[in-house]
């Protein structure tokens, strides 16, 4: 399962992945609050410590991005849209956020010294919340993308 979705991902041992969790989300707004609360339900479990809510807020970013940018204008009247998947993976010190969807387009920030608009900050967000970030095409027979987000961790004691 982990393969796949490994592509793209910095280098990390995938035989040491603590914990992982993943989940679809319908091609509509209302998916934004219902990874919220994946995201918040699973890192309660994990016990994340100092960056719970810099995870949370990525996620928001990054499922926000998937829904506006990599469906199609018609997704959302469709009942067989292609979905956005949300998946986490936890190492011992390293947590990744990675959100899939059927766009083969790369996420790009907004070339834009308006930080006062109401939209295009998602990727700075992400760029300044998370300690790296990156995307990647999926290939073989998952098409689309992953946009995948990387958090250090405090190790524990």
């Amino acid at each position: 399962m982990l393969k796949p979705l490994r592509q793209g991902l910095p280098p990390l041992d995938p035989a040491a992945v603590s914990d992982a969790a993943s989940c679809a989300l319908p091609a509509r707004y209302e998916a934004v609050r219902e990874a919220r609360r994946f995201t918040r339900s699973t890192l309660d479990q994990w016990d994340v410590g100092d960056r719970f809510d810099d995870i949370c807020l990525v996620v928001s970013e990054l499922v926000t991005n998937a829904l506006r940018h990599a469906l199609p204008a018609d997704a959302a009247c469709s009942e067989h849209a292609p979905s956005v998947r949300l998946h986490l993976l936890r190492w011992a010190e390293r947590l990744v956020c990675a959100v899939r969807d059927p766009s083969h387009e790369s996420p790009a920030p907004r070339d834009s010294d308006d930080f006062s608009a109401e939209s295009g900050r998602g990727l700075f967000l992400v760029d300044s919340f998370a300690d790296s970030w990156g995307w990647h095409p999926l290939a073989g027979s998952l098409d689309g993308k992953v946009v995948w987000a990387l958090f250090r961790l405090g190790t524990a004691g």
